[in-house]
């Protein structure tokens, strides 16, 4: 079965475009274009874990390693079209248009955290597992009763396809031909579980055939195969030929989160291997320098405005006005319950303060 899903890419590791039908596509601007953001992202993530180290936000979901997945995937979309990701994937969310100060009050526990930009279709981070599929599905079918051309792209990591959200997304999906992507990015791992012990299937793509949709695999740390293969799955959405389930293989260096250990369960010579080999950021720059496209000065400035833009976003943050502690009994119920209320006052009474 793995041979009839085989790893779809346009240029190798060494940054040889594989693919020539993609050179004339391919230009200077594309290419600098999915290095800054590249570099924003990945600059974003370091940042985040280092506040997190000194206490300055709540556990942290990293993402790097996983740059080209994320960018490239966000570059796709249009406009006007809906992002529906998981806890990790606020590198999709910021390239898409999602404010870095939001984001970054989300993991500051801030409700505010939670609220797009105004016109930007990008759905609250999904905590629980699979849980976005299926409303990714929803909005996506409410695209095609309207009679636009907007999709739906719906992010989840490789444990998600043992959950029923999945199955039940892609089933659904299926029957409404709902103009939406199922993006799966398999770093191999759910938490510590690894992928060959968690389901039998040798690929994740391959899942496609019980709905009758495609399944494509990609090489995940290739970022014109994300963003052509995902390219061409959106415009099929567009056209009435329903959803497809995109399996990008890629891998995560860091922890599951800032609460965990990979070193218990996994062998960190091998995450260090594939960073020396195999790195997203990399592969791109071997091949521009291929090109002529880039050089260590613009490198270097484009990585100090990111890191500016990132910096100036963590000042927001840290002068960001101190949270009502209260808020989080208003939205429990649409109307508050008589034992809501009363734990509402006596946390406002411990506090010094009255109920609003």
């Amino acid at each position: 079965m793995i041979e009839d899903f085989p790893i779809v890419q346009v240029m190798d590791n060494q940054g040889e475009l594989i693919q020539t039908e993609y050179e004339n596509e391919i230009s200077e601007n594309m290419a600098r274009q999915f290095y800054r953001h590249l570099i924003r992202i990945r600059t974003f993530d370091r940042k985040a874990v280092s506040l997190q180290r000194q206490g300055r936000i709540g556990t942290y979901a990293p993402y790097e390693g996983q740059e080209a997945s994320q960018v490239g995937t966000a570059l796709a979309l249009d406009e006007k079209d809906w992002l529906f990701p998981t806890y990790r994937d606020h590198g999709a969310a910021m390239t898409f248009g999602h404010s870095l100060l939001n984001i970054l009050l989300f993991w500051k526990g801030r409700n505010e955290g939670c609220v797009p930009p105004e016109g930007k279709n990008i759905f609250t981070p999904g905590i629980p597992i699979a849980t976005q599929l299926p409303h990714a599905v929803g909005a996506a079918y409410a695209e095609k009763r309207k009679g636009t051309r907007n999709a739906a792209i719906a992010y989840f990591g490789d444990g998600a396809t043992s959950e029923g959200d999945f199955h039940e997304g892609l089933n659904i999906a299926s029957v409404w031909e709902a103009p939406v992507v199922f993006f799966n990015q398999n770093n191999h791992y759910a938490i510590s579980v690894p992928m060959h012990k968690q389901m039998k299937t040798k690929t994740i793509a391959q899942k496609a055939l019980a709905y009758d949709i495609p399944g494509v695999r990609i090489d995940g740390n290739d970022i014109f195969a994300v963003y052509f293969e995902t390219k061409k799955a959106l415009e099929r959405a567009r056209s009435g030929e329903g959803p497809t389930l995109i399996e990008s293989v890629t891998w995560r260096y860091g922890a599951h989160t800032t609460a965990d250990d990979p070193t218990k369960y996994r062998d960190q010579q091998e995450s260090d291997a594939r960073r020396h080999d195999n790195d997203p950021v990399d592969r791109l720059v071997k091949f521009m320098e291929k090109k002529g496209w880039i050089d260590e000065d613009w490198m270097e400035s484009v990585g100090n405005e990111c890191a500016k833009e990132v910096d100036l976003a963590v000042d927001e943050l840290e002068a960001y006005p101190a949270a009502d502690p209260s808020v989080i009994f208003d939205y429990v119920f649409e109307k508050p319950t008589w034992t809501i209320q009363e734990q509402k006052e006596k946390l406002l009474k411990s506090m010094g303060g009255v109920s609003r």
